[in-house]
């Protein structure tokens, strides 16, 4: 009792299991677990990160509690104890930096606990639905998301029938989105009442009353994608290409095209040896953003067509004139060995062109006629310390500067790894001499940085 008195804490514990030796083999007075949540959750204000913990360990005593008042047998007690904990720690979310998804786990607890309970308690179907169905639609934390599914064996006929009601009922106030509408209308309620109808069609089985529900969103690509989706799991090719067309005729016109949709359609064309068409799309997407990735995607899609080595010097092609005409606009004068920001007026994309496709000598005559990232510089140094170490000493002899320019332990910790490679390649030329020499300049160079200094000292150097 001296110690309930000083820690807020036990004294709790203590008063949660007095009340369930009160109780043990009657009717539980839930009165005392209701008033725990609610001490467990009151905050003065907003609860940092570094505090998080001891609160969300606080209120998970008192779930602890709920859950071993199931074990016991009281499972309608939990039912209402599991609602009001929800209640109460959706309403605390707010007030918390649940960083670490703590809170998100009690929540999870809890639902865990409520249909548990549910199941050994059996309470009424429809009284059962109604709640969930209002939490579901409203909740704050997404609590009870899908409830119809993961409830069905509790709700039976009887309850899933009035949780299907009442998700009608709210489905028919809501518009129809035609592609390019937009709105309070696409967000909130709306997603929530779409997902529970999209559960109940699945329970059902029902293709076409999933792709019914669907249908009602085509504001956006992705309502057309899904809907091409679903046909092409059924085994529905020819409705798929359908949708998937539709959806792109109703987007492709966009600032941004939906890349999912093009992918599934170019698939689609692929499928029934329309390699042209395929290729039409994904060429277009290629031409507007002529990167490494890119070329991989279109290499992917060009090989299934049987035609890669006519697409690759087309795609080469292209990216060479779009560096060309970046250049043209915009000249400029390469000051120095290593390009640190990768662009249009470099060569970046071709090397890591030829670096992924293991041609490592076009890649470097690439590097070496128009620059590259240092990224891409650092790939091309690495590839060639054993047969041409001299190419790899001068780019690391380059980069070490500008990273010694910095004023960061990480800078200089990088520096440092370069230098064990220098010291490397100095050693299998055999110009131990030489590097003592270097090693000299540097520290002559960046006396005044003394943490790097202080590196060199420890490797002896």
């Amino acid at each position: 009792m001296a110690q309930a008195s000083e820690d807020d804490s036990f004294h709790q514990r203590l008063l949660l299991r007095a009340a369930e030796a009160k109780q043990a083999g009657g009717q539980l007075d839930s009165t005392v677990w209701r008033q725990a949540f609610d001490e467990a959750v009151e905050s003065r204000g907003f609860i940092p990160y570094a505090e998080a913990g001891g609160y969300v360990s606080g209120i998970g005593e008192v779930v602890d509690s709920v859950e071993a008042l199931l074990a016991k047998g009281h499972a309608e007690a939990v039912i209402g104890l599991s609602e009001y904990g929800l209640e109460a720690i959706e309403e605390a979310l707010e007030n918390v930096d649940d960083s670490n998804g703590e809170m998100g786990s009690l929540l999870d607890r809890l639902q865990e606990l409520h249909i548990a309970a549910c199941r050994q308690a059996a309470p009424d179907p429809e009284d059962l639905a109604r709640r969930l169905f209002e939490w579901e639609l409203t909740g704050e934390g997404y609590v009870f998301h899908g409830a119809a599914a993961s409830y069905a064996e509790v709700l039976g006929e009887r309850g899933l029938t009035l949780y299907r009601r009442l998700a009608e009922a709210e489905w028919k106030k809501l518009p129809a989105l035609a592609p390019g509408d937009d709105g309070p209308e696409r967000y909130g309620k709306r997603y929530r009442i779409r997902s529970i109808m999209e559960t109940l069609a699945g329970l059902s089985g029902d293709l076409e009353a999933l792709v019914e529900i669907k249908s009602r969103d085509l504001s956006l690509p992705q309502g057309f994608l899904e809907i091409a989706m679903l046909y092409k799991e059924a085994g529905h090719a020819d409705r798929a290409l359908d949708w998937s067309e539709r959806g792109w005729r109703a987007f492709a016109d966009g600032p941004r095209p939906d890349e999912r949709l093009r992918e599934f359609l170019a698939d689609a064309y692929h499928d029934r040896d329309r390699h042209d068409e395929a290729m039409a799309l994904i060429w277009e997407a290629f031409a507007g953003r002529p990167d490494f990735q890119s070329y991989r995607n279109l290499r992917g899609h060009a090989t299934r067509s049987g035609n890669w080595p006519v697409w690759r010097d087309k795609a080469l092609s292209h990216i060479r004139e779009r560096i060309s005409a970046t250049i043209r606009k915009q000249p400029t004068r390469r000051q120095d060995f290593i390009a640190w920001v990768p662009s249009w007026s470099d060569r970046s994309a071709l090397v890591e062109i030829f670096l992924w496709e293991r041609n490592a000598n076009a890649a470097w005559r690439e590097a070496k006629e128009g620059g590259c990232s240092r990224e891409l510089w650092l790939r091309l140094a690495k590839g060639r310390e054993k047969a041409h170490p001299l190419d790899a000493l001068a780019i690391y002899r380059e980069d070490i500067p500008k990273l010694l320019e910095q004023t960061n332990d990480r800078a200089y910790r990088e520096a440092m790894d370069l230098l064990h490679k220098v010291r490397r390649l100095f050693t299998a030329l055999e110009q131990a001499e030489d590097f003592s020499r270097y090693m000299a300049g540097l520290r002559a160079a960046y006396r005044r940085k003394r943490n790097f200094i202080k590196l060199l000292d420890q490797a002896g150097w």
